[in-house]
């Protein structure tokens, strides 16, 4: 078998790979549960040093402090792990929002020439339709004999008047 994806019924539903802020961050949390582990047991470890110190405790605030120490290290260590852990993932992710960047901008682009062999064929069709009626308004030869016969009726209309 080969080391491809499997195919998926959602391959096809755009939905289903459109994420909102909210959906990245839960499934960052799930891909890497260590590292918001490890920011909270820093945030504990730094609260309780905190709160030592201001009592006056030294020794807990030493204990606490290197608490914190360990915390930020496995945070650390957790960070790269999953780093190395999850690259192949990521890069298949990024691979597939290129795609669908590139698929958007090609339908962007298919609309836009749509649009424009629409307004071509509109610009078309009106310049037909004004050759047309330019057509109709050109002298035929029936409007030819009506223009002869009103030239020589204006002037039987200018002498009757002088008589």
């Amino acid at each position: 078998m080969s080391g491809g994806r499997l195919p998926s019924s959602f391959d096809h539903d755009p939905e289903f790979f459109d994420e909102n802020w909210w959906q990245i961050v839960t499934r960052r949390l799930r891909e890497e549960p260590l590292i918001p582990l490890g920011c909270g047991l820093t945030f504990w470890a730094f609260y309780g040093a905190t709160r030592a110190v201001r009592i006056g405790d030294s020794n807990r605030a030493q204990i606490m402090f290197r608490r914190r120490l360990y915390a930020q290290s496995f945070t650390l260590i957790a960070a790269v792990a999953g780093s190395v852990y999850f690259k192949t993932d990521r890069t298949r992710r990024k691979e597939y929002n290129v795609k669908i960047a590139n698929q958007k901008a090609q339908e962007k682009r298919d609309a836009w020439i749509r649009e424009l062999e629409a307004r071509d064929q509109d610009d078309k069709d009106w310049k037909a339709k004004m050759d047309a009626l330019a057509g109709m308004k050109k002298p035929s030869a029936d409007l030819k004999v009506t223009a002869a016969v009103a030239e020589k009726a204006t002037p039987m209309k200018e002498e009757d008047a002088v008589d």
